[in-house]
């Protein structure tokens, strides 16, 4: 409760709590909020100008912008969720045991997890689309893949340092098995970095699969994918503007309001940070 009083405290944070609740509210009411359906499809209102019918226009098929991003905001919520979950479930299991274990396990799961992180995230991603083919489901695979190494090294680091603390080496000497000691001792106090980093990265995952929809490889149309209606506005940037525009900016506004949150919870919970602002 003390966290959430002074997260509530940080400006940047608040301005990205208010952001996020702005398109979670978007993302569950959607099929309500949305003035048109997003697949309708009107061709003797093809790239019209933002008006009063079409308050951010429509684009090459006739569709309403402002529908197609407010169910859009769905689709970008969950890729976030799920690909983040995926790889934060993953690399916490991985961390963990390397972090506790050492010795031979360690190298063998750090060593896999280097492999995995030499790649370029994107390119690793779209390796794994390359084999499972193109698709919604299979981008939220691929990115949460991404993101497990990442994941996996915070958690180490973090166990390592916790593993060496009084509690933990009192826990042991009175006979804890290894799991009940992961379980009640080290893990809780890993909650407050994987907090931030998880928020960081709910961030790039969006900002990731909306990249990958503009190449092509995730969500397939008609879906109303942001990356995909950016991908699709930009041979119209001569001469309707707001058809990329307008989702561009709905991506930049979901990944800032994730950043400052993450920005704001690192703030809370490092002390180091904490001392330094006082």
């Amino acid at each position: 409760m003390d966290t959430l009083c002074r997260l509530l405290k940080h400006r940047s944070a608040d301005i990205g709590l208010i952001l996020v609740l702005f398109f979670v509210v978007l993302g569950i009411f959607g099929p309500w909020i949305a003035p048109q359906d997003p697949y309708d499809q009107l061709l003797t209102a093809r790239l019209n100008p933002p008006d009063a019918s079409h308050w951010l226009g429509t684009d090459g098929y006739g569709r309403d912008i402002l529908s197609r991003i407010i169910h859009g905001a769905h689709i970008s919520l969950m890729i976030g969720a799920f690909s983040v979950l995926l790889g934060l479930g993953f690399g916490f299991i991985l961390g963990l045991v390397a972090g506790y274990k050492r010795g031979v396990v360690d190298e063998i799961i750090m060593r896999a997890m280097d492999i995995m992180i030499a790649f370029p995230g994107i390119l690793l991603a779209i390796v794994v689309i390359a084999v499972l083919g193109p698709g919604l489901y299979n981008v939220v695979f691929a990115v949460g893949i991404w993101s497990i190494p990442i994941f996996a090294r915070l958690i180490r680091s973090s166990v390592l340092e916790i593993r060496e603390q009084e509690f933990t080496l009192a826990s042991q000497a009175i006979g804890c098995s290894d799991l009940r000691i992961m379980l009640r001792h080290i893990m809780p106090n890993c909650v407050g970095p994987l907090l931030v980093l998880g928020t960081l990265r709910f961030a790039t995952s969006i900002l990731s699969a909306a990249g990958l929809s503009f190449l092509g490889l995730g969500a397939q149309p008609p879906t109303p994918d942001w990356g995909a209606m950016l991908s699709d506005g930009q041979k119209y940037l001569a001469v309707a503007w707001w058809v990329a525009t307008f989702p561009g900016i709905a991506i930049m506004l979901i990944v800032l309001a994730f950043n400052l949150i993450g920005d704001g919870l690192r703030d809370v919970l490092d002390p180091r940070m904490r001392k330094g602002k006082t």
